[in-house]
């Protein structure tokens, strides 16, 4: 089978392998897309520390190849693979209390670009014919956004500020008017705010010095009551959260990595902000699985981009280091079959 590994920043070579038998509890699956995101860019330039050589490959979907396998799960079934996935047991060897209890495919583990995966039942889910293979890509942002909201504790009619218009960010939105919510989005890219508002996102304001004012006159001088800002959109000031909040209200710091990510709390403090850090969304995946399904979240605007597996090396680096001048508009997406 095809394998495509990065041996070293900026370097994604194919190898050929044989073709993985299951485990007892195992299922073998046949990748047959792969979304190829920031996420990955940032690890295939270097941006984002790996251990070589490595299969990127972080969102993907497949079929059930070979034997049946349980109920929900037999031959040709569609399915989505989870991004993450428990750390294996290392016995009696001691850790250094930084490792995580999961593993990332395609970060802190061998992701799905490749042909063929073995995993456990519970690390994989079955996609409803309801949700089409490019939605189900975008399971693990949707089911993070929702985990977001959750944690923020977010009600019918509350006005919340997200700070970040990427894809991320325009789901969070999208999300947040499904449960009757008023979001806010705020950027300091034009051409992202435009995006939003095709999206029917109605109230999106430029970052500048007026922002504060736009968000109380918004708000009827009672700020937002809850703000969360999306750690891959590139925005540039970092507490921006806080300035648009009202006193104890709560802040979310939301996305799959926080490189760099340096905050002056110094405003939390003073308003008592509660804040929190979120990263996986892994427990969500059913309820972001049924929200595509009953059609939350509006991917009509988004542009395919479909290629050739071969061709992810030019779409990594396509992509670019810069987070902010992605376009958030393309779902590139990997086809292996």
């Amino acid at each position: 089978m095809n394998v495509w590994k990065l041996v070293s920043a900026n370097r994604l070579v194919r190898e050929e392998e044989e073709i993985p038998e299951p485990k007892e509890g195992e299922l073998k699956v046949r990748v047959t897309k792969v979304l190829v995101n920031g996420v990955d860019a940032s690890i295939y330039n270097g941006d984002l520390k790996v251990t070589y050589p490595i299969v990127p490959g972080r969102f993907a979907v497949g079929v059930i190849a070979g034997e049946n396998g349980p109920i929900g799960f037999e031959h040709g079934t569609r399915v989505f693979l989870h991004t993450f996935r428990p750390a294996p047991d290392t016995g009696t060897a001691k850790k250094d209390f930084t490792e995580e209890d999961y593993e990332i495919a395609g970060q802190t583990a061998n992701g799905y670009l490749r042909d063929f995966v073995c995993l456990p039942e519970e690390e994989i889910s079955a996609i409803p014919d309801s949700v089409g293979d490019d939605a189900a890509l975008l399971i693990e942002l949707v089911a993070l956004a929702k985990a977001t909201l959750d944690a923020l504790d977010i009600r019918k009619g509350q006005h919340v500020a997200v700070i970040g218009g990427d894809m991320l960010g325009i789901i969070l939105c999208q999300l947040l008017m499904y449960q009757q919510a008023s979001p806010i989005l705020i950027d300091n890219h034009t051409n992202r705010l435009e995006f939003a508002r095709q999206c029917g996102i109605y109230y999106t304001l430029f970052a500048d010095d007026n922002l504060v004012e736009n968000v109380a006159q918004l708000t009827g001088g009672r700020f937002a009551e809850g703000a969360i800002y999306v750690t891959s959109s590139g925005t540039q000031d970092k507490s921006l959260p806080f300035k648009v909040c009202a006193p104890h209200t709560a802040v979310a710091y939301s996305g799959f990595h926080g490189k760099d990510l340096t905050v002056n709390l110094d405003l939390a403090l003073k308003k008592q902000i509660t804040i929190y850090g979120m990263t996986n969304g892994a427990d969500y995946i059913p309820a972001a699985i049924n929200l595509l399904a009953n059609k939350a979240i509006d991917l009509s605007l988004f542009e395919r981009r479909a290629f050739k597996a071969d061709a992810c090396d030019a779409a990594f680096a396509d992509m670019g280091n810069n987070l902010a001048d992605r376009d958030i508009r393309v779902l590139n997406i990997a086809e292996l079959v």
